[in-house]
């Protein structure tokens, strides 16, 4: 894994050998991004599986499912990684064995399902150019590009489709704090491709918008609800709130393997709360940038209701209000087109409803 801890400023891989290895990298952020976590969380298994490839079937089992529920609770807000580990694990339930055979079918399983998530992104770009003017000026929230997706990108990869089309497409970056996932990855992509960019403070955006300097705002999604409700990097709602204000579209972008049709609207959906020292250790100037015993909420996540999202653009098309029925029609759509239970397919939860 590109450890997206390090970066911008050192390139570095990290390999996990074992399952607990990639919980950790999850944990800790070198990995992170709900498309991706999905395919490591499917990876974790399949290392778990080879572990036990000596073994008998029932005892690698065991295995496989001792990993899945370390897996499952690694990160508990993008639906991604329940839902790609979930598909491993109903494969080695249902494996005949051996136990050798099972761990190649996993880690083949896992490949496909990146390989998968790649060509999601790339048909969510295709079709997110029917909402993109000529001469675009994109604003984007934390990094939902290749990075967060294995290659290509939701909310980058609409912002590559529309400058592969129309050069003249400018994108506004806000840094998105704590982390700086804008500044830190997201300005990274961009330089590398060759796409026009500006890095704003995550202050700037309403000043941004009144000055018509925002055409669209673009986002990726951790987990969206049945009803059109998205759950997103803590700060999405604050854009939403402004872009009605000042009349511009508000679109997200995201795979069906984010959709949680099970789930009413995110209401329910649990925020992952993060360590204190997120917010309170940010170094700057060479200098903490708070008292050491400073009180910290740091919701990792936030709740953007569905009247405030112009379109959702997934993989089977273009969808808007209501979503509780456009969405459901995609659902249907990737489940028609995945021949039967496998990664490529949302396993294990039942629509709403």
């Amino acid at each position: 894994m590109l450890d997206q801890t390090r970066l911008p400023g050192e390139t570095a891989w990290v390999s996990a050998r074992t399952w607990q290895e990639v919980v950790t990298a999850i944990r800790g952020m070198v990995v992170r991004g709900a498309p991706v976590i999905g395919v490591a969380g499917a990876m974790g298994v399949a290392l778990a599986a080879q572990a036990a490839a000596g073994e008998d079937i029932k005892a690698a089992r065991a295995r496989v499912r001792e990993a899945g529920a370390g897996l499952r609770e690694a990160r508990p807000t993008a639906v991604n990684l329940a839902w790609a580990v979930d598909a491993q694990m109903a494969l080695a339930a249902a494996h005949p064995g051996p136990a050798s055979a099972l761990a190649d079918d996993l880690a083949a399983a896992a490949r496909r399902l990146h390989a998968d998530e790649v060509g999601r992104c790339e048909r969510i770009g295709a079709h997110a150019l029917a909402l993109v003017t000529r001469g675009a000026r994109i604003l984007t929230h934390c990094n939902a590009g290749a990075l967060a997706t294995g290659g290509y990108g939701t909310a980058l990869g609409v912002v590559r489709a529309a400058h592969a089309a129309d050069p003249t497409v400018r994108v506004l970056v806000d840094e998105t704090r704590p982390l700086l996932q804008g500044a830190r990855l997201t300005a990274w992509e961009l330089e590398r491709d060759g796409i026009p960019y500006t890095l704003i403070a995550d202050s700037m955006a309403a000043t941004m918008m009144a000055e018509g300097r925002v055409s669209h705002v673009v986002v990726g999604a951790d987990r969206i609800a049945a009803n059109g409700d998205v759950v997103n990097k803590i700060g999405t709602y604050g854009l939403a709130v402004l872009a009605r204000e000042h009349g511009i579209p508000f679109v997200v972008a995201a795979p069906t393997s984010t959709l949680d049709p099970a789930m009413a609207s995110a209401a329910g959906v649990p925020i992952e709360e993060r360590a204190p020292d997120e917010v309170r250790d940010l170094r700057l100037f060479g200098r903490a940038a708070a008292p050491a015993a400073a009180p910290v909420a740091n919701p990792a996540f936030d709740r953007t209701p569905h009247r405030l999202v112009s379109a959702i653009v997934t993989e089977q098309g273009v969808h808007r209000p209501p979503y509780d029925r456009t969405l459901r029609a995609a659902w249907d759509a990737a489940l028609a087109e995945a021949a039967g239970p496998s990664p490529a397919q949302p396993v294990g939860r039942s629509p709403a409803a």
